[in-house]
């Protein structure tokens, strides 16, 4: 359609038409706070921004619907360029756009297909982005393939919350999360009020368990076959160099795999683990997540629905979490996920931490990996004594972890650390320092 004839007056008004008769007039399902206007609209379109965060399988969908929708005021986040292996599901991108940006090719697409749109493309990480720049937006909504980068933006907004002198939440500081997830036929949308419903953190048990692993664990202590996986490509290949020239660790590659293979195999002898095999070595290796075209539409056309619902309050949102299962017939059910009293990001009270009085400040570390409060990924801790800061581990930086790896066999009591201690934690999975105090629980002696 021409440029001139989409600007007419006439065609605004058919454009729009179905979207007005949401928008201005009431019903049945209508939020209990909405007022029918023709204003709504204007809002939509003129003034509500919407963070996307993410452009591939449903990042591209959720651009494309809410743009179709008569939302304007759009950004899009990814760090990610466009592969070939993308072209087949996320349809915003064409083969000359491969080793691109996909943000600023899915937004220059949309922009170009949709009059009127004025999407906005940041190429970068999420981690790049400060406070202000997520404080700006009314909605945010994502479509990641990563649990710690979902975890990270959780916590991003939940420490843009607001309370008032008597500790009550102030409601115009949230910035509500539609949250959506797919893997093969099956996928989820949810809706996240930070600091009134169920965040990211509350429910960590709902997805699938961790397929990183602390670099103490995979260099000391490894446990699992994955572990011995995990070494090899992380710290042996770097060493080794079997390809010299520094040569990048390809998963797709029969020859490093094959090396991978034999080096975890070797290590998991050594260990006495066992069931090492070549396909688990090519799967801990690319990692792959299956995409399924069908369901990201179908996920990202509810998450957008919501979002629509939330900028207008033509409807009541779903409360507050829904999966949808296509693998046997087409299977959703919507369901309340509970607010955790205890939660790490969102309950707003202090956490405390258990432990033993003569634990070791590994068993602290492990604990911070695997106990379902907390799952973090790679946690720095450190402490303050007698005024001064304490790094008791670092695992990210290398010097620093070196220097403080013996740290891990002593007792925490070695360390200066006793009842009612807190111990400061840093990881990837949050953009804020977490404050645990320890509770060291007294051992108890029976005479028998």
């Amino acid at each position: 359609m021409a440029e001139v004839e989409t600007q007419t007056p006439d065609y605004q008004l058919r454009r729009w038409l179905n979207i007005r008769k949401l928008l201005e007039r009431s019903g049945p399902f209508c939020h209990p706070d909405f007022e029918p206007s023709a204003e709504i609209l204007d809002f939509i379109m003129n003034s509500c921004k919407v963070l996307i965060v993410g452009a591939g399988g449903l990042g591209c969908e959720l651009l494309k619907d809410l743009a179709l929708m008569g939302f304007k005021k759009l950004h899009v986040v990814d760090m990610d360029t466009i592969e070939l292996s993308n072209l087949n599901r996320q349809f915003l991108f064409r083969r000359n756009d491969i080793g691109l940006s996909k943000a600023k090719c899915a937004v220059d697409f949309v922009n170009k297909r949709i009059p009127g749109c004025e999407a906005v493309a940041h190429h970068c990480p999420i981690q790049d982005l400060d406070e202000g720049f997520y404080r700006q937006f009314h909605i945010v909504v994502c479509g990641l393939d990563s649990i710690v980068a979902r975890r990270w933006l959780n916590g991003m907004l939940v420490s843009l919350l607001q309370y008032n002198d008597d500790r009550s939440l102030d409601q115009s500081s949230v910035i509500p999360l539609v949250d959506g997830g797919t893997e093969g036929f099956k996928g989820n949308a949810r809706v996240i009020l930070p600091g009134m419903s169920a965040c990211i953190e509350c429910t960590l048990d709902l997805y699938p368990p961790q397929k990183t692993f602390p670099l103490c664990t995979i260099a000391n202590t490894p446990r699992l076959p994955e572990h011995c996986v995990e070494y090899v490509k992380v710290l042996q290949w770097e060493k080794e160099n079997p390809w010299g020239n520094v040569t990048p660790l390809d998963g797709d590659d029969p020859q490093h795999v094959a090396w991978v293979y034999e080096k975890a195999q070797e290590r998991a002898m050594k260990y006495g683990i066992t069931s090492v095999t070549y396909r688990l070595t090519q799967g801990v290796l690319k990692n792959i997540i299956p995409a399924v075209a069908s369901t990201n539409a179908a996920i990202a056309a509810t998450c957008a629905t919501e979002v629509f619902k939330l900028a207008s309050s033509c409807c009541v949102n779903m409360n507050n979490y829904m999966v949808l299962n296509m693998a046997d017939g087409v299977y959703t059910y919507t369901f309340n996920a509970e607010k955790r009293t205890d939660c790490v990001t969102c309950s707003n009270t202090t956490k405390v931490m258990e432990v033993d009085h003569d634990v070791t400040l590994q068993t602290i570390y492990n604990k911070l990996c695997e106990d379902n409060a907390f799952l973090m990924k790679n946690p720095g801790i450190t402490t303050v004594i007698n005024g001064r800061n304490k790094t008791l581990y670092m695992p990210t930086v290398k010097s620093i972890e070196e220097k403080t790896r013996d740290n891990l066999k002593k007792k925490i009591t070695e360390l200066g650390l006793f009842n009612g201690a807190e111990i400061l934690v840093a990881d990837v999975t949050t953009p804020n320092t977490v404050t645990i105090k320890l509770k060291l629980l007294e051992r108890i002696d029976v005479d028998l």
